[in-house]
């Protein structure tokens, strides 16, 4: 067991240190010049080159990237070329909205989805069953900014019971979570119909039914609690790709987070914060994989010792 524990933590400095070079080499493949968007599309050529080399732009690659690296031990993201202001601050003052809408949405799909796959696999070939897989069906195949706009339009702008844009109170937070978590829901809950429906007809669940066991323990008890290590797995999955989701849904409502930030770094071809933000969510994604494997090492035994 703790050979296993201690592979997955030797394994996140390297993926880290990849996925940093993959971004800070994939963030200059950006087209335009940032340092000509920060002096002026009408400034001199000279001008330019000033600002290019106060960026340390002029240098060669492996230096600009070894600088990075240095900076990054020592907690320096850099500076944003839009705001002036270090990017680990502005990451700071927007994660918080990040993370409490992605909190609020992915609690959400996890209940939804959860719920709606069980039951479906209860009812496996009837009338709610076929409705639970039309529903989630539709609802991964619906664009999330076209039913955020859906969304706004009848219940901010014409019933007025929503604010339409912004963080500004509880409320808030109805129209951003439900359209962040439509298309994980609908995930979840085809998987969790599967699983369940894998688990049901083994002979186990006949043998508990049998010894006399009430319906709800069985399914609770015995047969969720089985298959939850594919659900856990695609819930893990689903909250990494729901603080990706957010950028267009937190554009489309206003929201302040790191999303909205985002867009406007790659407007600016703002090089430092577009590298600190993605290189948050890669280490967020490591971390939630890693969490899913020692859940499912406690959960699955033959796991841990393999």
């Amino acid at each position: 067991m703790r050979n296993y524990w201690l592979r997955k933590i030797l394994a996140v400095p390297l993926i880290l240190l990849v996925a940093s070079f993959l971004i800070f080499w994939a963030v200059r493949l950006l087209p335009g010049d940032p340092a000509r968007l920060m002096a002026g599309m009408q400034a001199d050529q000279k001008v330019v080159d000033s600002v290019r080399s106060r960026l340390g732009l002029d240098k060669p690659f492996a230096i600009q990237y070894e600088i990075f690296l240095r900076n990054l031990l020592h907690g320096d993201l850099g500076t944003s070329i839009r705001s002036h202001k270090p990017v680990a601050e502005e990451i700071a003052e927007r994660f918080p909205y990040t993370l409490a809408l992605t909190t609020v949405s992915f609690a959400l799909a996890v209940a939804v989805g959860t719920t709606a796959g069980v039951f479906a696999a209860i009812y496996s070939g009837r009338v709610l069953d076929h409705l639970v897989m039309v529903t989630a069906i539709s609802g991964a195949s619906i664009a999330n900014f076209w039913l955020a706009l859906l969304a706004m339009n009848l219940f901010a702008v014409r019933l007025a019971w929503v604010p339409l844009l912004g963080a500004n109170s509880w409320k808030s937070y109805i129209l951003p979570s439900i359209t962040l978590a439509l298309l994980p829901s609908a995930v979840i809950a085809r998987m969790c119909r599967a699983s369940m429906l894998d688990i049901i007809h083994q002979d186990y669940i006949r043998t508990a039914r049998a010894k006399g066991l009430s319906t709800a323990k069985v399914y609770i008890n015995h047969a969720l609690r089985n298959a939850l290590i594919p659900i856990v797995t695609i819930v893990g999955m689903n909250f990494a790709s729901l603080l990706g989701g957010a950028v267009i849904t937190e554009t489309v409502f206003n929201w302040p987070g790191l999303g909205r930030l985002m867009v406007d770094a790659v407007r600016y071809r703002d090089y430092a914060t577009i590298q600190g933000i993605t290189l948050l969510t890669v280490a967020i994604v490591i971390a939630v994989n890693f969490a899913v494997d020692v859940f499912i090492g406690l959960v699955d035994p033959r796991i841990r010792f393999d």
